[in-house]
């Protein structure tokens, strides 16, 4: 750090390399690459891709998370704290809370349950089709009306699925005020 408690240019570039940097991978696979990949891969491929991307991504989310809450509480006088400083830390705190979440808990559980869920789908001779592609009724709804097992598994998945959306969303949001907040706080570009 410069004198005074300024942090110096080099910690600065990295806090927002390093936030940049996961705030920009967040937006591409949230909002772009699943998407992409949800239309255009067969529903197993989809599913085995997401399974492999998705630990890293989590766990360099959480990792990105951790080095900008250790930058900015470096930089923090604690004794003097002020309300915009200590809502900085909270950001950064809830981002590193919930990658960890999914990271470490998460994660592991929605691949098991979407395991569970493609067993029985290929048993039916199920997921080697496109989304939407299909004629007629749907075949995973006919499925989830006659295997019970199936409808349960399938609860399971979106359970697990949805808490992990929400935690990623609140990563994001997280991480774009936090952004924001680095950007209000410029004096000058």
């Amino acid at each position: 750090m410069e004198e005074g408690g300024n942090p110096g240019s080099l910690t600065k570039v990295v806090h927002l390399l390093v936030l940049s940097g996961a705030w920009g991978m967040q937006m591409w696979v949230t909002f772009i690459s699943g998407f992409v990949l949800f239309r255009g891969l067969p529903r197993h491929t989809f599913g085995l891709v997401q399974s492999k991307l998705f630990p890293f991504y989590f766990h360099i989310s959480m990792g990105c998370a951790f080095v900008n809450l250790c930058i900015l509480a470096s930089q923090c006088a604690w004794a003097q704290l002020t309300f915009w400083e200590a809502s900085q830390l909270f950001l950064l705190l809830l981002s590193l809370t919930l990658a960890t979440i999914n990271a470490r808990w998460l994660e592991s559980r929605t691949a098991a349950a979407m395991w569970a869920l493609q067993t029985v789908e290929k048993e039916r001779g199920l997921g080697g089709e496109v989304p939407g592609s299909h004629q007629g009724s749907d075949p995973y709804h006919q499925l989830r009306g006659q295997d019970p097992k199936y409808s349960a598994l399938r609860q399971q998945f979106f359970r697990y699925h949805g808490l992990s959306s929400l935690c990623n969303l609140g990563c994001l949001l997280s991480n774009g005020l936090h952004l924001a907040g680095l950007a209000l706080a410029l004096h000058n570009l």
